[in-house]
């Protein structure tokens, strides 16, 4: 598959009523790049409609966002990334994923996710901040060229507490 342009994907907030759509996306993501994320494939295989539902909404909640980047040709659901406040005026990005096949930086999938995240957190407070685990190099490095710095802060990483998650931060004046 080709990588797309811009004028291919529609990003849009998510609904409950897309809840097979995140769902399925969220298990290609748990599956693609199990590191990424604070969820396994065998946990994300448990949850029912009404858990997804939930998620789906996240979309639509004061707050929060999350984003589905849909294949205009042939509404495909190719990307996902979303936020939320980790504290009052502390907007976090979270759940990014772009189908490998939609991936790079002439496709731009990530790089129209990432501009309407950026939209949302301005309205939420002043620096978007997110945990990348630190053996995800691709993802550090897209990051850092979107503008985000490493603040000197770790975390252990949820599922493996002997690895760690850097935390990258993207003032947004």
């Amino acid at each position: 598959m080709s990588p797309r342009t811009p004028s291919t994907v529609t990003i849009r907030r998510t609904t409950a009523d897309d809840w097979q759509q995140v769902r399925d996306l969220r298990l290609e993501m748990l599956e693609d790049t199990p590191l990424a994320y604070g969820e396994t494939l065998s946990t994300g295989l448990t949850h029912g409609e009404d858990e997804w539902r939930s998620r789906g909404a996240r979309g639509q909640a004061p707050h929060s966002v999350l984003l589905a980047a849909i294949d205009d040709a042939t509404d495909e659901w190719v990307g996902t990334m979303g936020g939320y406040l980790d504290a009052p005026g502390s907007p976090m990005l979270v759940g990014v994923y772009v189908r490998p096949g939609h991936r790079g930086r002439e496709a731009r999938v990530a790089d129209a996710l990432l501009d309407t995240v950026v939209e949302w957190a301005r309205s939420e407070g002043s620096a978007l901040t997110l945990h990348v685990h630190e053996d995800n190099p691709r993802a550090i490095a897209y990051y850092r060229r979107r503008g985000f710095e490493p603040t000197g802060i770790t975390v252990p990483y949820v599922l493996d507490p002997e690895s760690r998650e850097l935390e990258l931060r993207l003032p947004l004046d």
